[in-house]
This record gives structure tokens, sequence and C-alpha cells, in this order.
């Protein structure tokens, strides 16, 4: 009587785990499951709406050196009623000298009617903040932004435009209804932006930039950076994809 020893197939080993017939059984290494880290996303609704910061505030220069930030003299911060610099002639262009500023953490910080950008954020999302900066101030115009990125005033969805151009996010302007379709669903873990068919803004990393001054002490229209609103009732919210 013949008996036929058959082995066990290194493959067969392989998928169950076992060890080939004949070879010594090795121990099996283990490796401990990657657990995928919490997504935590950037606030949208205000806990409170001072935007007070007393922290540490940088500057990114020309040459991407980060220094500590000096503030410019009273007389040149963006403190009167319309938010900003005479308009007369004024183009978007105007305000590229404005700085790049920087914070610690993960939250924007309104710094003297600026937006500081936080240092853990991705680029894009820091030249976001840095875009929408270059427009706080000019006035709201029904259409601003639309024909163009480069306007003398800016209306809600322009503004939002404006910014997520300047991050590299968009390359052609939208309007509010469009951005209710626009990226992906949701609030994203950076950005937030709201449209409904006849409004948009965007919240950035704890910021909010709106023509409108709606949950906004100061009451001023045009391009500014506000407290997130109380609430988001009524509007669609949507994110670029990773952001």
């Amino acid at each position: 009587m013949t008996i036929l020893a058959i082995a066990a197939s290194p493959a067969l080993s392989a998928t169950t785990g076992g060890a080939a017939a004949g070879s010594a059984a090795a121990p099996v290494a283990t490796t401990p499951t990657a657990t995928a880290p919490a997504i935590h996303l950037s606030p949208i609704t205000a806990k409170s709406r001072r935007l007070t910061y007393k922290g540490p505030i940088y500057q990114k220069t020309a040459t991407g050196e980060v220094i500590p930030y000096v503030a410019p003299a009273p007389a040149a911060q963006l403190t009167n009623a319309t938010g900003g610099s005479a308009v007369s002639g004024a183009t978007a262009t105007t305000a590229d000298t404005k700085p790049q500023l920087l914070v610690p953490g993960s939250l924007a910080r309104y710094v003297n009617g600026l937006a500081a950008a936080p240092m853990s954020a991705p680029e894009a999302v820091q030249k976001v903040i840095w875009a929408g900066n270059e427009i706080i101030g000019l006035p709201y115009i029904f259409g601003g932004g639309h024909a163009s990125f480069d306007s003398p005033g800016y209306d809600c969805s322009g503004t939002v435009s404006y910014a997520l151009h300047g991050g590299g996010l968009l390359t052609t302007p939208e309007d509010s209804s469009e951005f209710m379709v626009w990226g992906s669903h949701g609030a994203g873990r950076w950005i937030a932006v709201f449209g409904n068919a006849g409004h948009a803004y965007m919240d950035v990393a704890g910021l909010r930039l709106d023509t409108s001054a709606a949950d906004d002490p100061t009451d001023q229209q045009g391009p500014r950076w506000r407290p997130l609103r109380i609430a988001n009732g009524g509007f669609t919210v949507r994110h670029p994809l990773g952001l």
C-alpha cells in the first residue's frame, strides 16, 4: 500500500498564516492596526463674536523668512467706518503690500483688520487667507470680481472667488448658486464655503470672509474678515477637496 504525503504549499501557508510542511514553524509577525487620525473640522459657528487676539504674530517676508510682526502706526490700520482706504481709482492690486501674517496653531486670528494664517495650515490655505487680505477695505460692488479677478470692488461670491483663486483653488469666478455645487460636500478641515441663490461667504480656519455684516458687531459692509455666524441655516456647505 503506497501512501502519498502531500506537503502544504508555501502559497497556502502564506495565506493561512501557517508554515510549509517540513519546515520549522516561524513566529508570525503582527503589525499593529494603524488607526486613521481623527479629522478635526475647522469651527463654522461662533462660540463668541469677539475677535481679540493677544498672542504672538509673525510675518512671512518676500524671501520666505518668518520674522516677528511689527504693527504699523495706528493711522495706517483699518479703523475707519468703511474698513479701508479711499477707493477712488483703486484696484485689488493696490493692497499687494499687505503683510503675510502668521500665528501659531491651527486657527486664523484677527489682527488690525487682517487675518493671520495659522502656521500649521497647508500652504494653499495660508494663501487663501492672504489673498482675502488683499481686498479687505474695498467696497461692495454688485458683480464685482466676476468679469475679472481684479476689480475696484467685490460682491459676495466675487470675494470668495478672489480668495480661493489666490490659493490656487479656483480658476474662474463663481456666483453664489455655482458655489452650491462647487468642490466637495460639507465643511472641510480648513475651509467651508456657504452658498445659496442669493449669497455666498466662506469660513477659513475659524474666521469668516464675507461682504455681509450679519452677526458682525461692527456692522461694516464690503469684503471683511468677521466672526463666525451663530448659525448657517439656509446655505449649502461645500469645501475644496482635501482641505
